[in-house]
């Protein structure tokens, strides 16, 4: 029904019986979904999958790759989280200051001391101050703070 009708009176087409149309207002206003009362939505689509003995053809074809040398070996490797053929592999540890912070007691220094005691002095590449910003979850605040980041070889 449209909108002209609002406000006046109709008959029922099934009982004959007189209905009277409400205003239009905000909370009595169904829209109709777009898409479904489109010419789209109308059509009729009758879709088939093909069906085959063997397998399908192949529709991409991939380019050949040469065989990896040496280089491509060794960065596959420490990737794959594999010590490279020379030796140790070149790891990073970042410790945040708000990451070491436990039920209001500051560990910052105890846990970075700690690392570079487990890593050792020889094994230590840099190290390398840092700072950063984070909200905080009490205040909801920016706040800007310190990190430390350990370049080591493990």
């Amino acid at each position: 029904m449209d909108a002209s009708a609002a406000g006046g009176a109709i008959e029922c087409p099934t009982c004959g019986a007189e209905i009277s149309v409400p205003e239009a207002d905000i909370t009595n206003i169904h829209a109709l979904n777009p898409i479904a009362a489109s010419a789209a939505a109308k059509i009729e689509r009758h879709f088939s999958v093909p069906v085959r003995e063997g397998p399908s053809e192949v529709l991409l074809r991939m380019p050949q790759r040469p065989p990896p040398g040496e280089a491509v070996a060794a960065a596959t490797a420490v990737a794959a989280g594999e010590a490279p053929a020379g030796g140790k592999r070149i790891c990073i540890k970042i410790f945040r200051h708000s990451d070491c912070i436990e039920v209001g007691r500051d560990r910052y220094e105890e846990m970075v001391a700690a690392f570079l005691n487990q890593v050792g002095e020889a094994n230590i590449i840099s190290i390398n101050a840092l700072t950063y910003t984070h909200v905080d979850i009490g205040s909801q605040k920016i706040l800007t703070d310190y990190a430390v980041q350990i370049l080591y070889r493990s």
